[in-house]
């Protein structure tokens, strides 16, 4: 998706009138009406690194910036400085707007800086070595100033070539895909494996400079008349930078029967580059990552070690990568039978777990291999070139997302070839298949009983990978010599940790851009709020520390968090039915961002930072008549039955590409927008449904909760960005607000008939009470706490209100209210939230009191929870480590919000 234009005011103007045919006046609440923030606003904004080391080696980093309604024009420039005040190049540009044109966020793209950056208005410095995009070719090529690359258009090649100066370092940079026709499980007796090439279907120049530059390359893998596995690539490049960065996503459209051996298993997923070599082969080098910052450095022709000694300056010259002297000027004893030193000519390096990668080597394809070394986790770096000029590479969280492999093949001969294997050829094939024969579930009233016991919603065929998807990143250098050990250790540093620039809290929290005062800074000032504190930071560090405990490692799984734990066993539900991964099941996803928002922590950054990464992609399906669904919790992220709005929301992708302006995410929020479509290939209440029913697009039954907060969010930030259908969202959500609000019983009312055509919910006719426990613990709090902030409609306020006041209200209130209860419910105190925010925004003293009380003595965690871990060790558990059994990870979403949100609205309130 290209960069969003800047629009005018006069173009937001025209967006406020076109509203008035919702009887709403839009932008009424401008800048002037709203009071200035203490801690955000046009004032200078520091800037600094999640980790320490700044940039380092990595070609640039982009952060988005949010500010306060009314603050910035949409034309305003920005400048960036340095804590010495010298200029810093930066390219900026605009990623939302608030609803009266004044910028909500804008991002920042900067190629250089260590410390802390000032950013301000003013004119933006020019990069002394800027990014250029020339397209007048066959091929697209790019400069930044110290390395160009031409990128192809068609066939192939993605990649024609890197150069830095004259030299031509890397060069045709293509995908490869190894497909096994059959599992091991078949009847074969021989692996077959067939090679795809990835070919080139479109190119997109995104971004053209002067600091930043992006193409975005769409495909398929191809072989004979075959085209499957789509891809979509995107290049970055930054001014004055010797590397680039590549954003690799596949979507998988094969297809496994369960039961059958054959079918498309993945053998290998791949990034390869072919590497001019120039040099004698005892200047040709080679350097793959170990642990850390460990790396075996070896010469393809090694001089080291030998029966004779060349003579130790050229022994250090060669591990240090440095060219050698004249082989005249060596003994000569050495020298004279160098034709008899073997020549190592292919490397492999393959991590095949979390906990153990292996290497080894061997002269040349038909030879055997020889071990090279091993360890537990690798870095996933490597080098080969010589002291002319050479790649290095990377494939970010290479251990964390295996099995993952870096081949370097033919460095004896004029020309290496790299590949970076996202899925090793070396693992077993992809095995997607649906995990169980189904146990005779053919009927809804069976698959009923099943979920009353394994909490499985199953379906047959419904447990399909088709269309899920996920992106690797990866990074290359294009090197004029082989690096030194520092350099090179900063390379590696980059791979396993991309520098991020970042905003600070302050800002984050003042510009009131994330439902505006649900978060605050932590506060420990008072014993109360401390241990609430305290409580936050443990539920975190457990998590963290499960991960690492229980491997939840792996290229399908990274990323997510277990649902629900089984005390017994000592481990997590991982083979029960819905108990298994949680795929966002009540917002995790939204804890850790606001963790994040408020705290500006670097750890909890990287964990929501792969969640948001896993959910967005493997959770969700991007092709088929499924695709803007997502998959409901399961023991595989596919398997469930339940495909719902709820998991594919839009909220918990928002926060990451506005800290970021990461542009794959914004293409998944981008995809949303028309998945209200999805309601009519797929019927939510299929398998309790009593009455007859076909899907009518100008009445299908959608709820104002789960579904409606997954529409509303896609529509509110394609309308905030001005995406291509922006003015169509806009009405949606203007539209939807106002029929909500017009309901019998507003929300409480649970669902209305929607119109695909009109986008409005037909005003029922008898009010009816159709409350959920689940309908607003997918973001809808979140979400409606920003949409009463920018939009002027009382009535979808007060009908929020009144939801919120009643949930966690008694019986005899509801009824008095709505003619009936609301029925058994849970999850009270996650809605504590709900009315800690509706007592603010009305000023009733008796809610806030109310939420104070369901927070501390309803369900969820109490203060009498243990709130720590206990040891287990074997034969208790698989491997030692920490449980803390009474945890759980819906409670842990749900008091995590709870907790934040309850604080920054009625600290000052606690009991």
């Amino acid at each position: 998706m290209s960069p969003i234009p800047r629009r005018s005011l006069l173009k937001a103007a025209a967006v406020a009138g076109a509203a008035a045919q919702f009887g709403r006046a839009l932008g009424s609440r401008d800048a002037a009406a709203v009071p200035r923030a203490e801690s955000a606003g046009d004032d200078p904004v520091i800037l600094d690194w999640l980790e320490d080391g700044g940039l380092g080696a990595a070609p640039g980093s982009t952060v988005g910036v949010p500010w306060p309604k009314g603050v910035h024009r949409d034309d305003r420039t920005f400048a960036l400085s340095d804590a010495d005040g010298r200029a810093v190049p930066v390219q900026s540009w605009p990623l939302a707007y608030w609803p009266d044109g004044s910028l909500k966020w804008t991002a920042h793209a900067v190629s250089s800086g260590t410390g802390r950056l000032t950013l301000t208005t003013g004119a933006p410095a020019a990069p002394q070595k800027k990014v250029t995009v020339d397209r007048r070719g066959a091929t697209i090529d790019i400069s930044t100033g110290v390395i160009t690359a031409r990128i192809g258009r068609s066939g192939a090649t993605l990649v024609k070539s890197v150069t830095r100066g004259p030299t031509e370092i890397a060069r045709n940079g293509r995908l490869v895909l190894l497909r096994q026709p059959e599992s091991e499980d078949g009847d074969q007796t021989t692996v077959r494996t067939e090679r795809f090439d990835g070919a080139i279907d479109e190119v997109t120049v995104e971004q053209a400079g002067p600091v930043r530059a992006v193409v975005r390359v769409d495909g398929k893998h191809r072989k004979g008349h075959r085209s499957w596995l789509p891809f979509s690539i995107r290049l970055y490049f930054y001014a004055g930078a010797d590397s680039f960065r590549m954003v690799h996503t596949v979507t998988y459209d094969g297809q496994q029967e369960p039961g059958r051996a054959s079918g498309d298993f993945i053998r290998g997923i791949g990034v390869r580059f072919t590497v001019p070599l120039r040099d004698e082969s005892y200047d040709r080098h080679i350097r793959l990552g170990g642990e850390g910052t460990g790396m075996l450095r070896e010469a393809v022709k090694g001089i080291t070690g030998l029966r004779r000694d060349p003579g130790t300056a050229v022994q250090a010259a060669q591990f240090a990568g440095e060219k050698l002297p004249d082989p005249a000027t060596w003994d000569q004893r050495v020298t004279t039978r160098l034709q008899y030193i073997p020549e190592w000519g292919d490397y492999t390096l393959s991590q095949l777990s979390a906990d153990g990668f292996a290497l080894r080597k061997r002269t040349k394809k038909g030879y055997g291999w020889i071990g090279a070394g091993g360890g537990r986790r690798a870095s996933g770096f490597g080098y080969v070139g010589g002291v002319g000029g050479g790649l290095s590479f990377g494939l970010r969280d290479f251990w964390e997302k295996h099995p993952a492999q870096l081949d370097i093949r033919d460095a004896h001969t004029d020309a290496a070839e790299v590949t970076l294997w996202l899925w090793s050829p070396e693992a077993q094939p992809m095995d997607l298949r649906f995990y169980h024969d189904g146990m005779g579930q053919d009927t809804f009233p069976e698959q009923l009983e099943g979920l009353n016991i394994t909490y499985e919603d199953y379906e047959p065929e419904f447990g399909t990978p088709y269309g899920i998807a996920r992106t690797s990143e990866l990074l290359f250098w294009a090197n004029e010599s082989t690096p030194s050990a520092e350099k090179l250790a900063q390379q590696v540093e980059a791979v396993r940790v991309l520098p991020q620039l970042a905003a600070p809290p302050k800002q984050l929290i003042g510009a009131k851009v994330f439902g505006p005062g649900l978060f605050s800074a932590p506060d420990r000032s008072t014993p109360a709020k401390a241990k609430i504190e305290d409580h936050l930071d443990f539920l975190f560090t457990y998590y963290k520390d499960q991960v690492e405990m229980r491997r939840w490692y792996g290229f399908w799984d990274y990323g997510d968090i277990m649902h629900t734990y089984d005390t017994v066993r000592h481990q997590w539900r991982y083979d029960v039915g819905g108990y298994a991964w949680d795929n966002s099941e009540l917002s995790p996803d939204l804890w850790l961002w606001y963790a994040y928002l408020r705290s500006g922590r670097a750890d909890i950054f990287r964990f929501a930072e792969a969640m948001t990464r896993h959910t967005g992609e493997v959770d969700v399906y991007h092709l088929g008549k499924w695709a803007g669904l997502g998959t409901r919790h399961g023991v595989q992220h596919w398997a469930d039955s339940a495909k719902q709005q709820r998991i594919a929301n839009t909220t918990y992708r928002r926060y990451y590409y506005f800290l970021t302006a990461d542009e794959r995410v914004g293409d998944l929020m981008h995809a949303n927008v028309d998945s209200d479509e999805t309601f009519l290939v797929l019927d939510p209440i299929r398998k309790i449904r009593t009455e007859p029913y076909t899907p009518d697009r100008h009445a299908l039954s959608i709820g104002f909760g789960t579904d409606w907060s997954g529409l509303v969010s896609a529509w509110l930030t394609e309308w905030e960005r001005r995406g291509p259908k922006w003015e169509k969202a806009k009405a949606r959500v203007l539209s939807t607000m106002e029929t909500i609000a017009a309901q019998p019983n507003g929300f409480v009312q649970g669902t209305g008939l929607y119109d695909l055509d009109t986008g409005k919910f037909a005003i029922a006719e008898e009010p009816v009470v159709g409350v959920s426990h689940l309908s607003a613990v997918f973001g809808l709090n979140e979400l409606c706490a920003e949409l009463i902030d920018l939009v002027d409609m009382p009535a979808f306020d007060e009908a929020y209100y009144d939801y919120c006041r009643y949930f966690n209200a008694t019986k005899a209130e509801q009824a008095a209210r709505y003619g009936s209860n609301f029925g058994s419910l849970i999850l009270f105190q996650g809605h504590s939230r709900l009315a800690a925010y509706a007592a603010v925004q009305t000023g009733d003293d008796k809610l806030a009191d109310r939420a104070w009380d369901k927070f501390y003595r309803s369900d969820g965690y109490q203060e009498s929870a243990p709130w720590k871990t206990e040891k287990v060790t074997g034969p208790t558990a698989l491997v030692a480590g920490s449980e803390a059994a009474w945890v759980s990870t819906n409670d842990t979403a749900l008091y995590g919000l709870a907790a934040i949100e309850n604080l920054a609205l009625l600290g000052h309130r606690m009991p």
